[in-house]
């Protein structure tokens, strides 16, 4: 499984995710991308008021922002 973390510089709501996932511990490490939506006006349409967004590559699934600990490890293990 991996991950793609939609977000933006300077986030709050993004920074607050980014260490919920930091320290989440996971059974296995799940690699993540970074992807800072500003550099694509698709992203922005897609993304803009919804980041933070986990999506899974494996399954397109997306949670979105607010999360906490428990919703992320099921997100993970769907």
């Amino acid at each position: 499984m991996e991950l793609r973390f939609f977000t933006t510089s300077h986030c709050q709501l993004c920074d607050l995710a980014e260490a919920l996932l930091v320290q989440t511990p996971l059974p296995e490490p799940v690699p993540v991308d970074a992807i800072d939506i500003a550099q694509s006006e698709q992203l922005v349409a897609q993304y803009g008021t919804r980041i933070p967004v986990l999506r899974r590559e494996d399954t397109g699934a997306e949670l979105d922002w607010p999360f906490d600990q428990v919703q992320l490890l099921n997100f993970l293990q769907r």
